[in-house]
């Protein structure tokens, strides 16, 4: 069980009696300083691919004796709490989210009734992420004060509450987020070389513009803090924040005009796998033929489920494979009548999963595409918004995979197409050497490593948000424990 770090009255009363408080052993973190046992929120936002990554990290910073809380939306409560970890709900549905995106194509509205839909998911979710880092734990009523904040850009509000709770955050995502000459932001899509550092700052004054007044009311209103004037998600730029990325320098190496601030750490897996087990009929499937190709879009929508089913049974057929049938969000695999040589899944572990194939077809999310990588598997991505249009660039610029095929533009002759390169012995060799390096790398143990180095040398003391007792939150927590039972009868 995780140890609870001091809080701000138990660090004053050790302080008086000059002893210090416990710390992670210096021999297990690879820096040379001492790092206090500390409470820590994770903020995520985004789907499920998004959600683990993080999830690994939790658990290994629980390892080291700090209590981790990650907070991220309703949908992935159990997912969370199955792993061992503390959760709490954020606002927002990823559901609606992803729908969102995949319509916007990523950015910008497609309609002025979207305007309106996404302004609410982010009030929600920049409203809850006080309460995250501050709120006793919902089961318990144990108290919980965030000492330190690891979040992911799509939180929005991270920055502004660490900067009211006076305690350091640090930055992990999946894509780039940090302005670079070498490449441009995965939501600008900007195709001169000229535009690319000057993308990132266009995509962070866009999302200020829709986000702004909500940031600036949270601020006032919950973290006691003047709005902020100038036209940034950041109070600052991002580039002055510790930021680790997510993703093997195999396959994105750190650019060259990013500082010592920022990591590339290398994926996160969370090894789900470890413990999978499958059903005997997809087992004796499996092992009834070849490798299958797997075919899913994970929690991505679509607008024409059977067309798209259509499309890929064809192209299987053509190419003379057997396939895999992710379900996911989009309702993929509407089978008019049964083929022997597909096999429809609800649910799998991915790093289970993809040893079993040749080849892998999805929609180029960052966890996917890592697992699938790892896995020595060639892939093809169909891209629906945002970074997976990187991922596709990346994927076939080192030539394990073909050129991405974006969802609107998916038809039986370009999947045709891409399952045949794939099946190439030279994209399968070069996928394997690929996949070789990943599996020499620990991302997960990188990324705390890298928490752990940046962390200011003296930590400071919580502001006054933070100075309140903890006694009252847990009386609250019992009143309304007993408000429930109450109120039972009634509803």
């Amino acid at each position: 069980m995780a140890r609870s770090a001091p809080v701000a009255s138990e660090l004053l009363e050790l302080d008086a009696v000059d002893q210090t408080p416990p710390t992670v052993e210096d021999s297990t973190i690879g820096c040379n300083k001492s790092i206090p046992i500390l409470k820590i929120a994770i903020l995520v936002v985004g789907t499920r691919g998004d959600v683990q990554p993080f999830l690994a990290m939790a658990k290994r910073l629980q390892e080291f004796g700090h209590h981790v809380r990650l907070a991220t939306h309703a949908n992935f409560c159990n997912f969370v709490r199955s792993a061992g970890i503390e959760f709490y709900p954020l606002g927002g549905d990823p559901r609606v989210l992803a729908r969102y995106m995949a319509r916007s194509k990523g950015f910008l509205p497609s309609a002025p009734g979207e305007i309106s839909l996404q302004r609410k998911q982010m009030k929600a979710i920049i409203n809850s992420l006080l309460p995250a880092c501050t709120e006793p734990d919902l089961d318990t009523g144990a108290p919980f004060r965030a000492q330190a904040i690891i979040a992911n850009p799509p939180a929005y509000g991270h920055a502004h509450v660490a900067e009211g709770l006076g305690v350091p955050l640090h930055i992990f995502f999946t894509m780039p987020w940090t302005p670079t000459h070498e490449f441009p932001h995965p939501l600008a899509r900007v195709s001169q070389a000229a535009g690319y550092r000057l993308s990132y700052f266009v995509v962070d004054l866009l999302i200020w513009w829709g986000i702004g007044g909500f940031v600036n009311e949270f601020r006032k209103r919950k973290l006691k803090l003047a709005p902020i004037a100038y036209f940034s998600t950041y109070h600052g730029s991002i580039s002055h924040l510790p930021t680790g990325y997510m993703w093997s320098p195999h396959l994105v190496p750190k650019p060259n005009d990013w500082g010592p601030l920022v990591d590339v750490v290398g994926f996160c897996f969370l090894n789900l796998g470890a413990t999978y087990q499958p059903q005997k009929e997809f087992t004796q499937w499996l092992q009834d033929g070849p490798k299958p190709i797997y075919i899913g879009f994970g929690s991505m929508p679509l607008e024409d489920a059977q067309n798209a089913t259509n499309i890929i049974l064809k192209a299987l057929k053509d190419t003379g494979q057997r396939g895999i049938i992710g379900r996911g969000w989009g309702d993929l695999g509407i089978l008019e009548e049964a083929s022997e040589n597909v096999f429809l899944l609800e649910d799998c572990p991915h790093d289970w999963l993809f040893p079993q194939c040749s080849a892998v077809v999805h929609h180029g999310g960052a966890g996917t595409t890592a697992t699938g990588l790892r896995a020595g598997c060639p892939t093809t991505i169909v891209p629906f918004f945002g970074d997976q249009f990187f991922w596709g660039d990346r994927v076939h610029q080192i030539g394990v995979g073909p050129a991405q095929i974006p969802i609107s533009e998916l038809t039986i002759e370009s999947l045709s197409n891409a399952i045949t390169f794939m099946l190439q012995p030279e994209v399968k060799a070069r996928a394997m050497e690929l996949a070789k390096k990943i599996e020499n790398e620990d991302g997960v143990a990188a990324a705390v490593d890298v928490f752990h180095r940046h962390l200011p040398e003296e930590l400071p003391m919580p502001t006054s948000l933070l100075e309140e007792n903890d006694q009252p939150y847990l009386l609250q927590w019992l009143f309304e424990q007993v408000e429930k039972v109450c109120c039972l009868p009634c509803s």
